[in-house]
């Protein structure tokens, strides 16, 4: 008896794979069975960017005082600038370098253990007190703080500001404790709009990059505004007070730049330091003090500190003040004052 076949919906191919009928294919005109991703598919996917793209790993850096380091792959987007590169070129102790032939280092070697410090300084905190809500974005806007901190420094460092800029007497009284810091700040913009730099922020931060950048410009100048009309400051609220003492603590100076000078200076002049920074942030707790959030320090730590401000001291008398360095400098000021007239540089008018 013959029997009829039952006709499937798809038939084996010779290579026994089913293959699609027509019945299976679906309609290039129905929207309702496109392959093609709809409006909604297409801006979630452009929101969940961020969490799908893969993460860079950090870069290693053999540093001569901090060992091998790691650096957030944005900060080498950062170092990889021209703005920044120019800190090779600019010596961390000016004059000195004629006085103390070892003293050759520049401000691009201090300006990247400064951001390794601080991300050490910021996440030692974040892991020995979870209350103070620190984030991700809190993290990285501190080491990109650290890192560009001297950003605005000028050739010989301090000469610049110090020296040469008043020097000019064009009327413009400089306060130079705070010159080089401003100017950093209008490096950094400089530097991510020439760069083309907010696309990669806004993929690595998750909060709002335009206060993200705030944040940033805020932590290398420091709290030096007016607080007692209220909470003067745009990058954080004022929870996350204690955040703007690591880079540049305007309330008593101890902060992350100092510990990279002065260790390595130190280790360039061939001097002695007796302070241990790497304790000091181990023993470090974020404390409410007349009502404001500030970073404090175990009281054993007393003996620490006590030979951080003695090493300050005693670097300002042996070499920042060095009466042959200075007489060098007050040299080099006169002839870039002289040279002035001659130079052009970008941006500037004759």
């Amino acid at each position: 008896m013959d029997h009829k076949r039952p006709v499937p919906s798809q038939e084996k191919s010779k290579g026994g794979k089913k293959r699609k009928t027509d019945k299976d294919r679906t309609p290039l005109n129905d929207p309702s069975k496109s392959n093609q991703p709809s409006t909604s598919e297409t801006q979630s996917s452009a929101v969940d960017e961020k969490s799908t793209r893969p993460s860079l790993p950090d870069k290693i850096f053999n540093d001569p005082i901090h060992g091998h380091i790691e650096i957030n792959p944005m900060c080498v987007k950062i170092i990889d600038t021209p703005q920044f590169q120019r800190l090779r070129s600019i010596k961390q102790l000016g004059g000195t370098y004629f006085v103390y032939p070892g003293a050759s280092h520049n401000r691009f070697e201090h300006s990247i253990g400064v951001c390794h410090l601080a991300g050490q300084f910021v996440s030692a905190l974040r892991v020995g007190q979870s209350e103070l809500n620190i984030t991700d974005d809190d993290v990285l806007c501190v080491q990109i703080a650290g890192l560009c901190h001297d950003l605005g420094h000028g050739p010989f460092s301090h000469m610049f500001d110090r020296r040469f800029l008043p020097s000019l007497g064009n009327g413009t009284k400089y306060n130079w404790k705070v010159m080089h810091e401003s100017l950093s700040v209008k490096m950094f913009d400089h530097l991510v709009e020439e760069n083309k730099l907010d696309t990669e922020f806004s993929v690595n931060f998750k909060e709002d990059l335009g206060r993200n950048k705030k944040f940033i410009a805020e932590l290398i100048e420091g709290l030096t505004k007016d607080e007692t009309q209220g909470w003067p400051y745009k990058g954080r609220d004022q929870e996350k007070r204690f955040l703007y003492e690591i880079v540049a603590n305007k309330r008593n100076g101890i902060d992350v730049d100092k510990w990279d000078y002065f260790a390595r200076d130190c280790h360039m002049l061939g001097i002695k330091n007796s302070f241990d920074h790497t304790r000091c942030m181990k023993f470090a707790r974020v404390v409410e003090v007349d009502g404001e959030k500030q970073i404090c320090f175990r009281d054993k730590e007393i003996e620490n500190l006590y030979e951080m401000f003695h090493t300050r001291d005693m670097l300002h008398r042996r070499a920042y003040q060095h009466s042959v360095g200075n007489i060098i400098e007050i040299m080099i000021s006169e002839a870039m004052e002289k040279a002035n007239k001659h130079i052009l540089t970008p941006g500037k008018e004759g």
